[in-house]
């Protein structure tokens, strides 16, 4: 496809757990997020992905964005490249679990309050963070609208029940400790992961055990998930289980005693954080009983159907074609409105000759008006359309010339 317009002013930075840790994840997302409310700049930050998307509009490179360095193991992708990738994150194809529904939330508050993803929609450090929402620029905008409508239209195709990460951690978990239901799972936090862990364990039968910062907000999910509330904090003693799920935004406050309960049992642990709930000591001492969200994140994919893949690829390079158009078309708005103004000051000059020439009642007057404003907006009509539908600029260099823009 040959859209060179739609190529200029888009870029992509993107971190994710498949090839970078998360602690060099999150430093990224720091200095990413010191610049998020930049008109120019969107972020997308969730447990798995550090992403951000600017355009530079064509303006020199002292006014680009100072975005920050890629670690290693980053990618950065340009033009139509970083909008495919969107596209495919918009419908779940870059998720462990094709489909899932929590980035499509993500990406809906990021366009709409133009804030990090807060810490009860994934464990997320956060850092610094933005106050206060700012006019994004029309190609950033643009972008995340296709992506959100590609999301509504393909979650209509799913096949099964909705599966999440949360549904992943248990799967995980029950790969060590067993079945689960009749079996102790302690879920670390009351955010929104944790939530759908809670949940998603209370659904497979386990008994549900919650501890959170906050005792009233580990109460309220603990009888949502029909369990129990336990203490939290460093103080608190570990409780019976036969799994642990840590979905928190800091580190897990565990006293010398708790943790020597944790590494002399054989419950395994799926931490769901990032940065890691545990310290690096005792996730070395946990061994394979310990499972990061990033080792998640380089799992296998959910498997889908050939015939089910073949309507996403049809899908999404629909979606590029709409965006690549879009924005080639927008490079012409300058011209269309400055044809318009010009044909406008035209009219109006030549009406006000007319008028001092002859004299006219009001109603003729208005009558004469009319007549010219039909004319010209006739006149325009065929040219201004094909301007709007122009992707390859040729029309937009040919009415400047032609009309002297």
């Amino acid at each position: 496809m040959s859209v060179p317009r739609a190529e200029l002013g888009l870029a992509a930075l993107l971190v994710h757990a498949r090839s970078v840790e998360s602690e060099e994840r999150e430093a990224f997302g720091d200095l990413a997020a010191a610049i998020a409310n930049d008109p120019r700049v969107i972020l997308l930050r969730t447990c798995h992905r550090v992403e951000l998307y600017f355009t530079d509009d064509g303006e020199p490179a002292r006014a680009r964005p100072p975005v920050p360095a890629l670690p290693v193991g980053g990618q950065r992708l340009e033009g139509l490249a970083a909008a495919r990738h969107l596209f495919n994150v918009s419908v779940g194809l870059d998720s462990v679990v094709v489909g899932e529904d929590q980035i499509l939330h993500q990406l809906r508050e990021c366009l709409s309050d133009r804030r990090l993803p807060a810490a009860d929609q994934c464990p997320v450090d956060v850092g610094s963070r933005t106050s206060g929402a700012v006019a994004l620029h029309p190609v950033l905008e643009r972008l995340f609208q296709i992506g959100l409508h590609l999301g509504r239209e393909t979650r209509s195709w799913r096949e099964g029940p909705p599966r999440s990460l949360a549904d992943v951690a248990l799967d995980r978990a029950a790969a060590t400790a067993g079945p689960l239901i009749d079996r102790r799972v302690l879920v670390i936090g009351a955010g929104r992961m944790a939530r759908l862990v809670a949940i998603a364990a209370n659904r497979l039968g386990a008994h549900v055990l919650v501890a959170n910062r906050s005792s009233d907000r580990a109460a309220a999910l603990a009888w949502d998930a029909a369990g129990e509330p336990v203490p939290f904090g460093p103080d608190a003693p570990l409780p019976d289980v036969d799994a642990i799920i840590p979905a928190i935004p800091a580190r897990w406050p565990l006293s010398a005693a708790a943790r020597t309960a944790l590494l002399a049992g054989n419950m395994p642990v799926v931490d769901l954080s990032s940065p890691p709930a545990l310290d690096a000591a005792t996730r070395a001492d946990l061994g394979a009983r310990y499972t990061s969200v990033d080792d998640l994140a380089r799992s296998p994919q959910d498997e889908m159907r050939t015939r089910l893949r073949n309507r996403f690829e049809r899908v999404l390079e629909q979606a590029e074609q709409e965006f690549a158009g879009w924005v080639s078309a927008r490079g012409s708005v300058p011209a269309i409105l400055a044809l318009s103004r010009n044909a406008e000051a035209r009219r109006a000059e030549e009406l006000e000759k007319l008028f001092r020439r002859v004299d006219l009642a009001d109603h003729e007057r208005e009558l004469v008006e009319q007549m010219t404003q039909r004319l010209v907006a006739g006149l325009l009509h065929a040219p201004l359309a094909s301007l709007r539908e122009d992707a390859s600029g040729d029309l937009d260099r040919a009415a400047r010339a032609l009309f002297a823009l």
